[in-house]
C-alpha cells in the first residue's frame, strides 16, 4: 500500500513537470503538495472532523485544479481578469459565514487551538514562494526576502498555541494582537500577489510578474489556502473577542 502511495505520488509529480512550468525543480512541488494536504488535515480537525466542510473543501479543490488543468488561469494576458474566480467564492463564503446564524455557528464552533496551529502552514508556503522567485515566477515582493514577512505568522504559531492553550500562560489580548498580526501580514502578501498580475506589475514597479498562482497547483494558494488562514484568522478572533 504504501509502494503504491509513492508511486502514485511519483507519476503526479512526473505530469506536473511535464505538463506545467517545466523547469521548477521536483521538491518545489512536492512541498507545495505536503503543505496543501497538511492545511487541508488541520483546518479539519478545527472543524472537529466536519464531513459537510471537508465534501464541500475537496470540491472547490477538484474544480478550481480542473480549471488550472485546463489553461484557464495560465495565459499572461487573461490572469489579472481572471484572478477574482480564485478568491470573490472563498471571500464570499467567509461574509456569508459572519452574516448568517448558521454560519457563526460554525465559527464559534471551530476548535481554537487547533485554528491557531493552522498558522503553521505559513512556513513551508513561504518557502515556495522563495523558491518560486529564484525560479522567476513571482516578484521578490512576495518573498521573506523581500518585503513579505509572514514567515513570522507560522514561526511563532507552535509558541502562540504552547503557551496560550496548553500551559494557558498567556493572556487572551496577547493572542488576540497575535492573531491581528498574522491578518496584517497576510494581507500584505495578498496585496503584493494581486499587484504584481502580469497586467498590472509594470505599474506598480514590480521587477518580475506573479504567473505561478495561474498554474497547478500553485493556484490552489489563492483559491485555498489563504482563504483557509483568513478564515482560520477571523474565526479565532471572533471567539477571542467573545471571551
Amino acid at each position: 500500500m504504501v509502494s503504491r502511495f509513492w508511486l502514485i505520488l511519483a507519476s503526479f509529480v512526473w505530469y506536473l513537470k511535464n505538463k506545467t512550468m517545466e523547469h521548477l525543480p521536483i521538491y518545489v512541488y512536492l512541498t507545495f503538495g505536503v503543505t496543501a494536504i497538511l492545511a487541508i488535515w488541520l483546518f479539519y480537525r478545527a472543524t472537529n472532523q466536519s464531513k459537510t466542510f471537508l465534501t464541500g473543501l475537496l470540491l472547490w479543490i477538484i474544480f478550481q485544479s480542473g480549471l488550472a488543468i485546463g489553461g484557464f488561469y495560465s495565459s499572461h494576458d487573461t490572469l489579472t481578469q481572471r484572478f477574482p474566480f480564485l478568491i470573490v467564492p472563498p471571500l464570499l463564503y467567509l461574509i456569508y459565514q459572519l452574516l448568517t446564524k448558521k454560519g457563526k455557528a460554525f465559527l464559534d464552533g471551530l476548535n481554537l487551538p487547533a485554528l491557531t496551529l493552522f498558522h503553521v502552514i505559513r512556513i513551508p508556503v513561504e518557502l515556495v514562494l522563495f523558491w518560486l522567485f529564484l525560479n522567476k515566477c513571482v516578484p521578490e515582493a512576495m518573498t521573506f526576502h523581500g518585503r513579505n514577512f509572514d514567515i513570522f505568522s507560522g514561526i511563532s504559531a507552535p509558541l502562540i498555541y504552547y503557551y496560550g492553550f496548553v500551559k494557558k500562560s498567556l493572556n487572551n489580548w496577547v493572542i488576540i494582537a497575535w492573531n491581528l498580526i498574522c491578518l496584517a501580514l497576510l494581507l500584505n502578501v495578498v496585496s503584493s500577489a494581486i499587484l504584481s498580475l502580469p497586467g498590472r506589475f509594470v505599474q506598480f514597479d514590480f521587477e518580475q510578474p506573479n504567473i505561478a498562482l495561474g498554474y497547478f497547483p500553485f493556484v490552489l494558494l489563492p483559491s485555498v489556502l489563504v482563504p483557509l488562514v483568513l478564515l482560520s484568522t477571523v474565526a479565532s478572533l471572533r471567539q477571542l473577542l467573545k471571551k
